[in-house]
């Protein structure tokens, strides 16, 4: 039913909107009325201002060495750690951990890599203040932000997060492999083409087959345990099958699921989607079941 009404009334306004200044302004404006709706805070939870980010405590947080950083998505140009407390605060809730939401530079006003380059100071920063546990988490454009964190961090040959949860992670931003996926079945959301152009405003002066935006792992060892989660009707479903397959065959450990009949980031919408909070508790375990040992400051 979400899915249906999400299908009549989401996807056109979606599709008619101009990937311009204007455009982007009001869809930031409507996403985010809509997250505060479908996905409102963990009751308890502590918000707290960070350096570019914001931290985030559910009730019974354990404080420590060990963090999770999150990466919001939508498109590097709309959404913010505000947004996004409804999942921030559940993924600390799930953990038992602080979360750091960090907040990158938008498109269209930045572009490639400055996104990127955000998500890197954020992990570089937690590491300053003392975290040597850190894991990772993002969902759609955020999630790409996330593997290339930890892609880059392992070719720099310095230590990756511990584990990364991935929610609809965007894989392919040529929007190639989910145009496939929709002429089977029409995303719920956005058309592909909506989507591309959304993401063109961040990446329309990079080189779409860097090894920064398009991802081969033929030089990647040891890339961290990852679940990758998406649901079965969204067009990123192709996005997050290819990101698994690419990461099994570098060698590295990852579970998917794909959710029948779920849409796009799914667990973000706990008030109308019952396979919501079962999913982030499954995306939790897996982060904190990968979580090391403690290990002691140096």
């Amino acid at each position: 039913m979400a899915a249906a009404l999400t299908s009549a009334f989401v996807r056109p306004i979606a599709n008619a909107i101009p990937a311009n200044r204007a455009g982007v302004a009001f869809s930031r404006a409507f996403i985010a009325s809509s997250l505060w709706l479908a996905s409102p805070p963990l009751k308890g939870s502590r918000v707290e201002p960070g350096i570019r980010g914001e931290w985030v405590r559910a009730p019974d947080v354990t404080e420590g060495n060990a963090v999770v950083l999150y990466i919001h998505g939508s498109g590097y140009a709309l959404c913010s750690p505000r947004t996004h407390r409804g999942l921030t605060t559940r993924v600390s809730g799930g953990t038992g951990l602080p979360v750091f939401a960090c907040e990158y530079r938008l498109a269209p006003g930045h572009r490639f890599p400055s996104a990127a380059e955000d998500a890197r100071a954020a992990y570089d920063r937690l590491l300053d203040q003392g975290y040597r546990r850190i894991l990772v988490a993002g969902d759609s454009a955020g999630g790409h932000l996330a593997v290339d964190l930890a892609a880059q961090l392992i070719r720099e040959r310095k230590d990756p997060p511990s584990a990364l949860a991935l929610f609809s992670p965007l894989f392919d931003v040529t929007f190639s492999l989910a145009a496939q996926r929709e002429r089977m079945s029409p995303d719920p959301m956005i058309s592909a083409a909506a989507a591309a152009r959304l993401v063109g405003l961040y990446t329309v002066d990079a080189d779409l087959a860097s090894t920064r935006l398009r991802f081969a792992f033929d030089d990647i060892e040891g890339f961290p345990p990852t679940i990758i989660q998406a649901g079965g009707l969204e067009m990123l479903a192709a996005d997050a099958i290819e990101l698994a397959r690419a990461l099994r065959r570098a060698g590295a450990d990852c579970e998917l699921e794909v959710v029948p009949g779920q849409m796009h980031v799914f667990q973000a919408l706990t008030r109308f989607i019952p396979e919501a909070a079962p999913a982030m508790e499954r995306a939790c375990r897996f982060l904190t079941g990968n979580l090391p040992a403690i290990v002691r400051a140096a």
